[in-house]
């Protein structure tokens, strides 16, 4: 009868234990793969056709003249792009502005001046976003 307590409580104890040790090797296996202390820096545009290139370098081959003619044409689409977002500015400024008035026709005179001020909120720090970025631009070295 004294053997069988004792028996029972180291089987309870080990039980225990185990299921302890399990437990904490789990946890820290399933912290390990899932936090991440730092995300990466986003990538620019530049460093996006920096990989680019190499990457038709390294799997087509590329000779010098072909970098050269692959740069030309990317500054050209480039170009173009920026192009037609500047042409059509204005009609995306005017969807907007649309927007913008169809929300205060339904909104309560109190409404609208919280709404103005909200928007003016957004806007600064859009503008405040898109010069730390300008500068980081500015301060990162060129590889």
């Amino acid at each position: 009868m004294m053997r069988s307590n004792s028996t029972l409580a180291l089987s309870l104890i080990l039980v225990f234990a185990s299921g302890t040790v399990v437990g904490a090797l789990g946890y820290r296996s399933y912290s390990l793969n899932t936090v991440s202390a730092k995300n990466p820096p986003p990538k620019s545009p530049e460093d996006y056709r920096r990989e680019y290139i190499g990457e038709m370098q390294r799997r087509l081959g590329l000779q010098a003249a072909q970098v050269e003619k692959l740069e030309t044409i990317l500054d050209e689409t480039r170009a173009k792009f920026r192009e037609l977002r500047e042409r059509s500015r204005p009609e995306m400024k005017a969807i907007q502005d649309a927007q913008t008035a169809e929300i205060n026709a339904m909104l309560s005179p109190t409404q609208q001046a919280e709404y103005e001020k909200f928007r003016k909120e957004r806007d600064d720090k859009r503008k405040a976003e898109q010069k730390e970025k300008e500068q980081k631009d500015k301060d990162k070295p060129s590889r």
